[in-house]
């Protein structure tokens, strides 16, 4: 184990022992002694400390389609991990408890990224996902780790904001991506403390680097349930992504600060998916609603059904690996899935 200071990545030393970290869009200036906003790096005597290195306070054990990725290796496992802390400050956070504190004021376990790669080996893990809080925050954990999961045959996938910049991005061996687009910039103001311009960047400089992506909107009764903001986001995947990237409408269940806020209605998420298809798109899903045929795969050709599933489980996969390409077994369409 380690325990020695581990300093950050991507960083500015500025006059008067100031700093300016660089990994996120916040560009957090921070003087000596402090924090930038997300809580887990710190300037020390002019330098930049991820203080969250090793501080990993969730770990477990997911299927591949908790992420939620369903076109990236269906039916695998990997080994989730976070620190605390959070570049966003959303009032519906469902992991509130471990992403709005300090990395060093919430338990946690050292895990390094050789302990975290050996776990993910023992337990005979696909990968690692980089989860639960915004990955970004602990960026020094997440690069290590990778590489060294990539060298042991491992995939890695990151479940993000978005708030990531675009160098800190192309340094990392990320594989795949699932990406919140959240709603307009309003409500990125009012319910995040951050703005949509950023995440939008980071879906298409990741699209470009060729990293596998996805993309969940979850949909919240009274602020951002308006069709209007639907079709923009749906318009930005299929405009500037492709229509073959996946879209998720995920159903908002109570928490953190809009426990008030009913849980999505699923006529409203069944109609966002009805126009998602109607507009071009080839995958759209219904997230949150376990049970309902929005969770499957369907061909985008003939209609056929490819992957059934129900909640996080893969309950029957039709598609035909015969010749290589995952392919329809009715129609012979190529599906867009990672195999």
């Amino acid at each position: 184990m380690q325990s020695e200071l581990h300093e950050a990545m991507f960083y500015d030393i500025l006059e008067g022992n100031k700093v300016r970290c660089n990994i996120c869009s916040r560009h957090c200036i921070i003087p000596e002694g402090k924090r930038g906003f997300c809580k887990g790096r710190e300037n020390i005597n002019g330098k930049l400390y991820a203080i969250n290195y090793g501080k990993v306070c969730s770990a477990a054990i997911d299927p591949i389609e908790k992420k939620p990725l369903f076109h990236f290796h269906p039916g695998s496992s990997v080994f989730s991990i976070a620190t605390g802390g959070c570049n966003f400050r959303c009032k519906h956070c469902q992991n509130w408890q471990i992403s709005q504190f300090p990395p060093d004021e919430i338990p946690y376990n050292e895990l390094y990224p050789k302990d975290i790669v050996e776990t993910a080996l023992r337990y005979k893990c696909d990968g690692i996902a980089y989860t639960y809080t915004e990955p970004t925050i602990f960026y020094e954990l997440m690069y290590d780790t990778a590489n060294i999961a990539r060298e042991n045959g491992l995939y890695n996938v990151m479940i993000t904001n978005g708030y990531i910049e675009e160098e800190p991005l192309k340094h990392l061996k990320i594989d795949a991506m699932n990406i919140d687009i959240k709603g307009n910039e309003k409500f990125y103001k009012e319910i995040c403390a951050a703005k949509l311009e950023p995440v939008l960047k980071t879906c298409i400089v990741a699209k470009k680097l060729g990293i596998h992506v996805e993309i969940t909107n979850l949909i919240i009764p009274t602020y951002n349930d308006n069709i209007e903001d639907i079709r923009n986001i749906i318009e930005f995947v299929r405009d500037k992504l492709g229509k073959e990237t996946p879209l998720h409408f995920t159903r908002f269940h109570p928490d953190y600060k809009l426990t008030n806020i009913p849980p999505t209605p699923v006529e409203i998420l069944v109609k966002a998916r009805e126009l998602a298809l109607e507009e071009g798109l080839k995958y759209v899903y219904i997230g949150n609603v376990p049970g309902h045929d929005g969770e499957n795969t369907y061909c985008p050709n003939c209609g056929a059904l490819l992957i059934d599933r129900t909640g996080f489980s893969i309950i029957k996969n039709n598609l035909d690996t015969s010749t290589g390409a995952p392919r329809c077994p009715e129609c012979g369409e190529i599906i867009d899935i990672i195999i």
